[in-house]
């Protein structure tokens, strides 16, 4: 009765089936069980689910509610297909307003100057903006276009005041999040490539991205293209394990192609639906090892064609403008789909978002903490928000 009295949303039910549970053990899983039964999921996947979730408690040797409720949240909502559009964004503008705190101190100030109530809209105000932009690490031509948009409009609507210009900054920075839109076609498994240069945190990242799929039912391989080092392998297996993910590496020091190659014909002939390709990482100066990652490429394709689908870089969101670099060097060389901004919530240069937006390539995920359900899909209205310090708009 308690349940149909709150409203449809996740997290009000869990409130309710979690009320007296304070940790791991027989009554957590009794209370999951009871909340898939009531929403009519199949007794194999209600199982299913309590199984997974209690080895990768085991796994993460995690007890405590406080320590795991918000990962249960997480595998519901994907499970059940219920991802709730206010929740989420609500969570994710709590983790991104703490991130961006630095970002946001540093770009506030010069705002809070500038959009002054009776100040005047003169040439002294936008060369003022367009430096404020520039600091907070947008790049000298975003900066740039970004002045020009709002001058254009302050003209044409007749806009004197500076007070007046906050709402339209904020219009222009989700325009520029505002990704071209392209079609998707694909023959399974779908096969994704993730580069990106050392340190990114790139292999956690193809981890959290494989998790997320696993607990939509997808059948996932998490393949080791990163043969140089010993210990990314085994890092990349024990990341497969929690995931629930299917695991692939070749020998020590095999060539990474062939491994790709080898990977895929597993995912091929064992029906994966989703085959995610971890290579190493590598400095967009290194002309060979860029090279190498062209290699690859191809012989994803000449295992399955039109692989790989998607080719994801991960980006350090405090590289600062270094992240544009990476970007021009890594398109050139393989072409990139989608970018993965990490590390966004412990770093002062968050405007990094704005300046690789503008490349016109999408911004799927941002990494916002160390957990697992810390990789969120990324939402340009929370991210200018958060950035803005403002509340987003209903």
């Amino acid at each position: 009765m308690e349940l149909r009295a709150r409203d449809a949303r996740l997290s009000a039910w869990l409130d309710v089936i979690l009320k007296d549970v304070d940790g791991a053990g027989e009554r957590l899983y009794a209370r999951i069980r009871f909340l898939l039964a009531v929403l009519e999921t199949p007794e194999e996947e209600r199982e299913k689910f309590v199984r997974t979730f209690r080895s990768w408690l085991e796994a993460m040797e995690y007890e405590s509610l406080e320590d795991f409720r918000s990962e249960l949240q997480y595998r519901l909502a994907l499970a059940l297909d219920l991802e709730d559009e206010e929740d989420e964004r609500s969570r994710l503008l709590l983790k991104l307003t703490g991130g961006l705190s630095a970002t946001r101190e540093r770009i506030s100030r010069g705002l809070n100057r500038l959009f002054l109530s009776g100040r005047a809209v003169d040439a002294a105000f936008w060369d003022e903006l367009e430096e404020t932009l520039i600091l907070a690490d947008t790049g000298a031509e975003t900066a740039r276009k970004l002045t020009e948009k709002l001058r254009g409009r302050a003209a044409t609507e007749g806009i004197a005041d500076a007070a007046l210009l906050r709402d339209a900054l904020r219009e222009e920075l989700l325009k520029v999040f505002k990704p071209a839109r392209r079609i998707s076609a694909v023959n399974p498994p779908e096969v994704v490539l993730v580069i990106g240069v050392n340190g990114a945190g790139k292999t956690t990242t193809v981890a959290k991205l494989c998790h997320r799929e696993a607990l939509r039912g997808k059948k996932t391989l998490l393949a080791a293209a990163d043969t140089f080092r010993a210990a990314a392998v085994e890092q990349l297996e024990i990341w497969a394990a929690r995931a629930g993910a299917d695991f692939y590496a070749g020998k020590p020091g095999a060539d990474p192609a062939a491994v790709t190659y080898e990977a895929l014909q597993k995912g091929l002939r064992e029906g994966h639906d989703i085959i995610f390709a971890d290579t190493a990482g590598r400095l967009h100066t290194k002309t060979n090892l860029m090279g190498e990652l062209g290699k690859i490429c191809r012989a994803a394709a000449k295992a399955h064609p039109g692989a790989p689908h998607r080719t994801v870089l991960v980006l350090d969101a405090g590289a600062g403008l270094n992240a544009l670099n990476q970007i021009r060097t890594f398109r050139q060389c393989c072409g990139i789909d989608e970018l993965i901004l990490t590390k966004l919530d412990g770093t002062a240069k968050g405007g990094t978002a704005i300046a690789a937006a503008a490349f016109g390539i999408p911004i799927s995920f941002v990494g916002v903490g160390e957990k697992m359900e810390d990789l969120r899909p990324f939402d340009p209205e929370s991210f200018v928000s958060a950035l803005l310090a403002q509340n987003p708009p209903r």
